[in-house]
């Protein structure tokens, strides 16, 4: 048995060939500039640094004299601070990240 000899394809067979190949070529450049905007997305996730860990923080907050905080607790991503200050109570808020008061509500009695 001899091995058939592959001929010089056609001017219509090279045509078809070089579309393939040019479709190929434009399938695999789609596909890894894909795989690229993936990694770099994961990348961006993984080394971000606004919140992700955050640090150690310390705060001093200065209470009125005679104030005494009531009751702490955490809400989410905030801390709450109950304070009775002069026969008022108040409620401060805190980002439990940073420490940083987020809010402050007074309570009075009407006259």
């Amino acid at each position: 048995m001899s091995d058939p000899v592959a001929s010089d394809p056609s001017p219509e067979q090279a045509a078809l060939f070089a579309r393939v190949r040019r479709m190929m070529l434009i399938a695999s450049l789609t596909t890894a500039v894909a795989i690229a905007a993936v990694l770099v997305a994961i990348g961006y996730r993984l080394f971000r640094s606004d919140g992700s860990t955050p640090a150690a923080a310390e705060r001093t907050a200065m209470l009125p004299k005679g104030a005494r905080v009531v009751s702490t607790a955490t809400a989410g991503d905030r801390v709450v601070v109950t304070v009775e200050a002069g026969g008022a109570t108040e409620i401060l808020t805190f980002d439990a990240g940073t420490l940083k008061p987020l809010g402050r509500l007074k309570f009075a009695s009407e006259p």
